[in-house]
């Protein structure tokens, strides 16, 4: 197989370098120090407090903006970003923040900062999801997914400014998870001075088009499915980046982007192809990288559609399928098996593996118990990008397609364009949906309260459209205490009632992959939220293909 890639390789690569020279103005400077990150799939907005996908967090969170405290992966802590320091009252309701000074937002043709970053910045940002009332708040579809599945909206009481450099957030009952909440890719901080320029220019939606952050790269230009453009953030407060330039190349197709990286129209590619992992590992112009990045794949019932809103039926489909073949044969065993929708991982997890078995003969007679003895039609949506929890969704829904007809039921796969298909699921015109959640933050909420809660389902990002009223206790009960034992007592009982009602069907827990050339250097890829390409460089010291001084534009795709 890799032979014939590699011939594949040699005989396209003279097309594709033509093709980009030749279709494509410069995009970056000759001998610029820029980084081509070949991304999966265009951003859905430049503002992640409006998306729960990762493609866009990737590309936009830790690169344009910074939140007001980070979590530590090394030391499981923690830590400052644009808040030095933090103090917490004895009954957990109010946290105070002192902020950072000096620090500068981005200069672009669009924007000329006035004055550094203060609390004016943290209440703006975080009123405009708050307060109905904020000018802002409906401004882009007037959508905070995250959010309003985490009751973040509701949970705060009051948030206020005793000092240009403080900020004071009252809560109405303590949680558990509200700093993990504070430190994931979403809680970023916007400006208000560029909010308020908008406004009186009458164009409020251009703050999620173009954008202005604090980040280390600051927005220069975005061309639907070609390229996203970014430069260098040269007063950013934690040093500048390491790059001049980032350029994210919108390249859908796995197998493609390991073509654009083996010719150097690529520095990183992520989620190469499963079947390639091993092949690419002994290549010596490649690192491959991974992380144990907490992550569950799974496929998610139309909770609202018959014949998915009986759990029996819903039961049967989770006997019906395969999963160990789906390891083998979709993962190539870069995956586990998933027991529980919370990853393996986790302290709160607990296995159940009995509810989710493979038992075609217990599927047929769950089928026929619930009044459907001769099967029925149905259709699976399947991601069409890559997922570090899902490398291949079609490929998934196709053994599932097998799988199913072997009880009688009748599978049609259905696809669409990437903004189509969050948008089609959006309004819940799926029968199922395979499709998946990488982990925000450590805390095990962030598999419950965003995915299957009650607020999750108003804020669309509920894909089983499911409410259940004892499920959603139990998992507000877990936030309101710090007791571990307590905690684990809830969520055991949360797993055990998502087994018997199966609103979703937990499919793999998968390592994260990426790949990036060898002269990449300061490249790590993430555990939790997007991936931070501050530190990155291409170290020119090294051999480097042809292209790697980058003259062309991003969209030099065959």
């Amino acid at each position: 197989m890799h032979k014939q890639f590699n011939k594949v390789l040699k005989t396209i690569v003279g097309g594709l370098l033509a093709t980009s020279l030749i279709a494509c103005s410069p995009a970056l400077p000759p001998n610029s120090s820029g980084v081509l990150y070949c991304s999966e799939g265009n951003p859905e907005s430049f503002n992640p407090q409006m998306v729960t996908s990762a493609t866009t967090l990737d590309m936009t969170s830790l690169q344009l903006y910074d939140t007001l405290i980070e979590y530590n992966e090394q030391q499981q802590e923690f830590r400052p970003a644009l808040a030095t320091e933090w103090k917490v009252t004895s009954d957990g309701r109010v946290y105070t923040f002192s902020l950072r000074e000096n620090v500068q937002f981005h200069q672009t043709p669009y924007f000329s900062p006035t004055r550094s970053f203060t609390a004016d910045d943290v209440i703006f940002s975080f009123q405009r999801w708050l307060d109905p009332e904020h000018p802002y708040h409906f401004v882009s579809g007037g959508h905070y997914p995250f959010f309003r599945a985490t009751k973040l909206d509701q949970l705060i009481q009051r948030i206020s400014a005793p000092t240009p450099y403080t900020v004071r957030i009252e809560l109405r009952e303590p949680d558990s998870s509200f700093m993990s909440t504070l430190s994931s890719s979403f809680a970023v901080i916007l400006s208000a001075e560029y909010g308020q320029q908008l406004l009186l220019a009458h164009e409020p939606h251009r703050i999620d088009q173009q954008p202005i952050g604090t980040g280390p790269f600051k927005f220069r230009d975005f061309r639907q499915d070609v390229s996203v453009n970014y430069l260098r953030h040269d007063t950013y407060w934690r040093g500048p980046a390491a790059s001049e330039s980032l350029v994210f190349r919108i390249t859908p197709s796995d197998h493609k982007r390991m073509l654009m990286l083996l010719t150097g129209d690529c520095d990183i590619s992520p989620y190469p192809p499963a079947r390639d992992i091993a092949w690419l590992k002994q290549r010596d112009d490649v690192n491959v990288q991974q992380s144990l990045s907490p992550n569950t794949a799974f496929w998610a019932f139309n909770t609202e559609r018959p014949p998915f809103n009986q759990p029996l039926v819903r039961q049967a489909l989770a006997h019906a399928i395969n999963r160990e073949a789906l390891i083998r044969s979709v993962y190539y065993d870069h995956a586990v098996i998933a027991e529980s929708i919370l990853p393996d991982t986790s302290w709160a997890h607990v296995a159940l593996p009995e509810a989710y078995s493979y038992d075609p003969v217990k599927a047929r007679n769950l089928l026929t118990a619930a009044g459907f003895p001769n099967g029925f039609s149905m259709d699976i949506w399947a991601l069409p990008v890559q997922r570090s929890y899902n490398p291949s969704a079609r490929m998934m829904a196709e053994k599932m397609q097998a799988d199913l007809a072997f009880v009688g039921i009748r599978a049609n796969i259905v696809s669409y364009e990437w903004r189509s298909f969050r948008r089609r699921l959006a309004q819940g015109e799926h029968d199922s949906v395979l499709i998946g959640w990488s982990a925000d933050h450590s805390d095990p909420d962030n598999f419950f309260r965003p995915l299957l809660t009650c607020a999750a389902k108003r804020s669309v990002n509920n894909r089983a459209l499911w409410c259940h009223e004892g499920f959603d206790q139990l998992v507000t009960a877990a936030i309101r205490t710090t007791e571990i034992s307590e905690r684990q007592r809830l969520y055991r009982a949360a797993q055990q009632l998502l087994a018997e009602e199966v609103p979703v069907l937990p499919l793999a827990h998968s390592i994260r992959y990426q790949v990036s050339r060898k002269n990449v250097q300061g490249i790590l890829p993430p555990t939790f939220g997007g991936i931070r390409l501050h530190p990155v460089y291409i170290d020119r010291s090294e051999p480097g293909p042809v292209t790697s001084t980058v003259t062309e534009n991003t969209g030099g795709v065959p």
